[in-house]
């Protein structure tokens, strides 16, 4: 679906931003009849422009006190190293993001552990271990004051 105008950029936002709204209030906000967004959501969903609905988690009620941005650089620059470490790394629960990025080294994680030492674990104990690894630098969070991911 490429020809995305501004009414169906509204929709999005709207989406974006409470993804649980009734089809009747989101007509409402973005100025549609119910039938006429409904039709627009839908075909929003079958384009793929939309690939699904999730719930926003509060990561300290589920024990999740540290979160660090990791990058990675893996000694070996071939398609078989990074499949091997792209397959270890979906197996690990801590990452919730990795994305294999241009620059210095190949790849920047994303990773939520309770505290330190769980993340010390992780560090050490699952992605120090793995033999495609050569370099890894932890950036911590220390706080979020724009986070739209979800």
């Amino acid at each position: 679906m490429s020809d995305i105008d501004h009414i169906d950029r509204k929709i999005l936002r709207a989406l974006e931003a409470d993804g649980r709204q009734s089809n009747l209030a989101l007509a409402e906000r973005v100025g549609l009849s119910p039938s006429a967004c409904l039709r627009r959501v839908a075909a929003l969903e079958k384009s793929g422009v939309i690939r699904g609905y999730r719930a926003v988690l509060a990561p300290e009620k589920l024990g999740i006190g540290f979160v660090a941005y990791v990058t990675v650089g893996l000694n070996t620059h071939t398609k078989s190293a990074q499949e091997a470490f792209e397959r270890a790394i979906s197996q690990s629960p801590e990452v919730r993001e990795c994305h294999n990025i241009t620059g210095a080294v190949e790849y920047l994680l994303r990773v939520e552990a309770a505290d330190l030492a769980a993340y010390k674990h992780f560090h050490t104990e699952v992605l120090g271990v793995l033999p495609q690894v050569n370099a890894i630098t932890s950036f911590v969070v220390m706080g979020s004051p724009k986070d739209e991911r979800a």
